[in-house]
């Protein structure tokens, strides 16, 4: 699934070619995409209107309309936002098709949304109604890049956390946007083991994980996220990411650790998620 870097990459994508420019119609193909709402609710939210922003909270593309509704777009296993010229060759699996009017001197386009799999949503809402039809956006933590994040927001964050660090760095309502990949790459960062617990780690520890964290998904979004050969994910021009070649431990089992070429890296599996790590360096 798309993670963080991946979904921000995307979200820059789209701030940079659609935000501005006026849905003239909207084409939904396969209805289980828009299964929250309807074909009609997502075609009559959506016509007529004009993306005037790109945002994104954890996994979760927003983008703001000036009808006052929001856009959502969740990815999920194999969601593709891909951006294309008119009348272009679509993709097999294009389920939601919005037609981008001209904008100045650049030409019409088309947004499209490609699920094989098709888990991922495509909804449009009332920001005013969140608790009643997006509630899971509410109950988001805090986001890396797009919040006030600090070693003592963090720390505040662990609180009570009596589990294992895996299984809290993937739980969404603590911290929104990291999953698999970047958590096993975080705790490598800051040398930490899977199994430690959260609330029993100390400020100087926490100051190192999020240090990790900041670094980690700065590094991986500057490098277009991590494309991997069983995932779909590429930016909205179809262009991979280059990060799973600074991968230090995910899908590195079995493989001599790049850090300390003392140990090779070691797998196990944690809150139902492959984990992978060094045993000499992380702690």
């Amino acid at each position: 699934m798309p993670e963080l870097p991946e979904v921000e990459t995307v979200r820059r994508g789209i701030e940079r070619m659609a935000v501005g420019r006026r849905i003239a119609r909207v084409e939904v193909g396969r209805e289980r995409t828009v299964r929250r709402t309807s074909r009609e609710a997502l075609i009559d939210g959506l016509s007529g209107t004009t993306i005037t922003h790109a945002g994104r909270r954890g996994k979760y593309l927003l983008c703001s309309l000036d009808s006052g509704e929001q856009l959502m777009i969740h990815l999920r296993m194999s969601g593709r936002v891909l951006i294309a010229e008119s009348g272009a060759q679509r993709l097999p699996h294009t389920h939601v098709v919005l037609h981008l009017e001209a904008l100045g001197e650049e030409p019409s386009r088309e947004l499209w949304f490609v699920d094989p799999r098709t888990f991922g949503e495509v909804v449009v809402f009332d920001p005013d109604r969140l608790a009643e039809q997006m509630p899971e956006l509410i109950r988001l933590g805090v986001d890396p890049l797009v919040d006030e994040f600090t070693p003592e927001i963090l720390r505040q964050r662990f609180a009570g956390k009596r589990g294992n660090l895996k299984g809290t760095l993937l739980n969404q309502s603590v911290i929104a946007g990291i999953g698999n990949i970047y958590a096993d790459e975080i705790m490598h960062r800051a040398g930490l083991r899977w199994s430690r617990v959260p609330e029993r780690l100390s400020m100087p520890t926490i100051e190192r994980l999020h240090k990790a964290i900041v670094q980690i998904l700065g590094d991986a979004v500057a490098s277009g996220g991590s494309t991997l050969d069983d995932t779909q994910y590429v930016d909205v021009m179809g262009d991979t990411g280059s990060y799973q070649n600074e991968h230090r431990v995910y899908g590195r089992a079995g493989e001599m650790c790049l850090t300390c070429n003392k140990a090779r890296i070691s797998r196990t599996t944690v809150a139902g998620r492959t984990t992978c790590y060094c045993a000499v360096c992380q702690r």
